[in-house]
């Protein structure tokens, strides 16, 4: 069954793998919080850094720089194998208002399909639930036509869009 884990080494070999899927894929690890991730070093160590650096993103103690907001990241796992990633933004600013949501989540190339995307929304909007938001947004491209149909089925209310990003709402009370 697939479930939410905080990002956690135990996961590197699957992890690496996945992140490899989506450079040959060409597509993007939504939620992961990997901006500067070098993936021509997939590691131990390389991870070992981006998870503590992802870690403390979640702590209101933890300065973060400009245009960055309190996130907590999830690895969406089956079992030990890692699927994707999960963010849950705990605020908004005006580009995530726009165009980026409280939750961003991708699933591995090769485990797409399989109903995943559909269960890490549901968990995250738990997630959303926990941390206080009353009413998330969530985003996708104009043309993902899968992401579209996993957050009309999860019953979001449809807002706009802009330029090329669909907004969609939920009400968590």
């Amino acid at each position: 069954m697939t479930g939410l884990v905080r990002p956690d080494l135990r996961h590197h070999p699957s992890w690496a793998s996945a992140v490899r899927e989506f450079g040959e894929d060409g597509t993007t690890m939504h939620g992961g919080g990997l901006w500067d991730l070098d993936t021509r070093d997939l590691g131990r160590d390389a991870l070992a850094t981006e998870v503590e650096r992802l870690l403390a993103q979640s702590d209101p103690a933890t300065e973060l720089p400009d245009g960055i907001v309190p996130c907590s990241y999830y690895w969406i796992v089956e079992g030990e194998e890692f699927l994707g990633y999960l963010a849950v933004r705990h605020a908004l600013n005006d580009w995530l208002h726009d165009y980026g949501g409280h939750l961003g989540y991708s699933v591995r190339p090769s485990r797409r399909g399989e109903g995943h995307a559909g269960r890490a929304l549901a968990l995250g909007l738990d997630q959303a639930r926990a941390i206080g938001l009353h009413r998330v947004l969530i985003t996708c491209d104009e043309d993902n036509l899968a992401s579209r149909r996993t957050i009309e089925s999860a019953g979001a209310s449809y807002e706009d869009t802009r330029d090329v990003k669909r907004r969609y709402w939920f009400d968590l009370d």
